[in-house]
């Protein structure tokens, strides 16, 4: 099993930055991938951001350049930079893991708020 937990949403205005965290505990070893998901009111869940356990990335078009993802293996933690916020952005950000044995984890979620 996998504990995901995330912290750093918050209330910033268009143009600023957001550093989302996603603590992970448990059977870490197993993880083989996370990522970052949103899901804004009426909209579908959507990938924005995934990591590899060989450090590989991807990222959605529509924040690709604006986000970043890392992760710090000492910490067991997983980070998302968010930078040149859009209110298109304001969402619940949820952390993610795929352990090798392709069980998928889910961490509560954290609300991002942009105003304009």
């Amino acid at each position: 099993q996998v504990q995901l937990v995330e912290s750093g949403g918050g209330l910033v205005q268009a143009g600023g930055s957001l550093r989302l965290s996603c603590a992970a505990s448990g059977s870490i070893a197993s993880i083989k991938a996370m990522g970052w998901y949103r899901q804004s009111p009426g909209k579908e869940r959507e990938l924005v951001a995934g990591i590899t356990s060989g450090g590989g990335t991807k990222y959605a078009d529509s924040v690709r350049g604006r986000f970043t993802i890392s992760t710090d293996n000492a910490k067991n933690t997983m980070y998302l930079q968010i930078n040149s916020l859009k209110p298109e952005d304001t969402a619940v950000y949820y952390c993610v893991a795929e352990s090798t044995d392709k069980r998928g984890y889910w961490g509560q979620g954290t609300q991002v708020t942009v105003s304009s």
